[in-house]
């Protein structure tokens, strides 16, 4: 009797220890499950309050696997010089060019914006190519077709965004692609075009200068998928511009509204009997002072502020651009000096990898504008043979 009860305790012992052992587990893992999916809703609870969303995690996973562009062109060059014509140019201006521009594959163009004669012009190959694209530098012209429309002034904001309003004196500073892609939606392309070309864009720029190129203004917006007139607007995409028809639009500003034809005299002959010849007259003179102040603190405090790194003597108020295409990076700077004696526009153009970009264009011209400075041609004045007051008369418009 004995004998069968331990026997029997003992398998309804192993029966029951097997029942709870199989209970147990099953138990263990609902509440591994339970425990499990309450951690993952305190982890998603905890993530939002500290504003890390599903899809900001999946934004930071993307930025680890970063695309980096690939250049092909160098930011560097040397014998940039070679080839140029130099007998008709100002000696002063030119070495200030040349140290200016050191060894960065690019030109540098300075004009005398009351004549539109070019007192230096580095690394004429490049200055008379077919261009490339103008970056955040077409912003000018779609800025003065804006005013000329009466779309804007100066301090009239656009809306971006929810809490984001901006008007065209800070957009111009610290070149803001969404105000100027908003701008180009307003105008339309067909608005756009018809003041590009009055603006100088996608005609020869120069008056009987051997080897100039043509840049291209294109017959129609550039399709959505690229953007379209927003695009145009804001990075100057499908548009090709030369550093000669940025200058003469710059200079139209400096001048107060005279579209020049750009002139390089190449003899000391060409120079004594100069005359300045006039392509049109611009109705911009009432539009100058608006667009100026983005110009002015684009110097001061945006894109170009690297100017003040090598000059601050005198105000100099201009326009960066930056971007890239086929492996290659395009930085410009569209300015002017503008000093007691006269003004002096200044054009920088560079191409080449990653130290290119519009800022490092604005230190070049900084340092050109100190150079110049150095040499006392702020106190002298432009040396020309003719004046701003018979530019016009000596003119032939078109």
């Amino acid at each position: 009797m004995v004998l069968a009860f331990v026997t029997l305790g003992v398998a309804d012992f192993g029966r029951a220890a097997n029942v709870n052992s199989r209970a147990l587990t099953a138990k263990s893992k609902s509440q591994k499950v339970a425990e499990s999916q309450r951690a993952k809703r305190r982890m998603s609870r905890l993530a939002k309050s500290r504003g890390v969303t599903p899809a900001r995690r999946r934004v930071s996973n993307r930025r680890r696997h970063r695309y980096y562009e690939r250049f092909y062109t160098s930011s560097f060059a040397e014998d940039i010089t070679e080839g140029d014509v130099t007998a008709g140019e100002d000696s002063i201006v030119r070495q200030a060019a040349i140290d200016a521009l050191g060894n960065m594959n690019g030109t540098v163009v300075a004009i005398e914006p009351t004549s539109g004669r070019v007192l230096a012009m580095v690394n004429q190959k490049l200055a008379l190519s077919s261009g490339a694209q103008p970056c955040s530098t077409i912003k000018v012209s779609v800025a003065l077709a804006a005013l000329s429309e009466n779309i804007i002034d100066k301090e009239t904001p656009i809306v971006l965004g929810r809490r984001s309003r901006v008007n065209l004196t800070e957009a111009m500073a610290r070149s803001n692609n969404a105000y100027f892609e908003a701008l180009g939606r307003k105008l339309g392309f067909d608005k756009v075009s018809y003041y590009a070309h009055q603006f100088g864009l996608g005609e020869m720029a120069g008056y009987n200068i051997e080897g100039e190129h043509l840049g291209i203004y294109p017959d129609e917006e550039i399709p959505a998928k690229l953007g379209g007139v927003g695009k145009m607007c804001s990075f100057g995409e499908g548009v090709s511009m030369t550093p000669l028809q940025l200058g003469a639009m710059i200079s139209a500003i400096a001048n107060g509204g005279t579209l020049y034809y750009m002139q390089h005299p190449s003899s000391a002959d060409e120079v004594a009997s100069f005359q300045p010849r006039v392509k049109r007259h611009l109705d911009i003179a009432p539009l100058i002072p608006e667009i100026s102040d983005g110009m002015a603190n684009a110097v001061l405090y945006g894109t170009a502020r690297s100017v003040l790194s090598n000059f601050s003597e005198e105000q100099v108020l201009g326009k960066t651009g930056t971007c890239s295409r086929a492996g290659t990076r395009y930085g410009w700077f569209g300015s002017y000096a503008n000093t007691n004696v006269g003004r002096i526009v200044t054009v920088v153009f560079l191409q080449g990898g990653r130290p290119t970009f519009g800022p490092k264009a604005a230190e070049i011209a900084g340092r050109m504008y100190r150079n110049l400075y150095d040499h006392s041609f702020f106190a002298n004045g432009p040396l020309l043979p003719s004046s701003a007051s018979n530019a016009r008369s000596a003119g032939n418009s078109q």
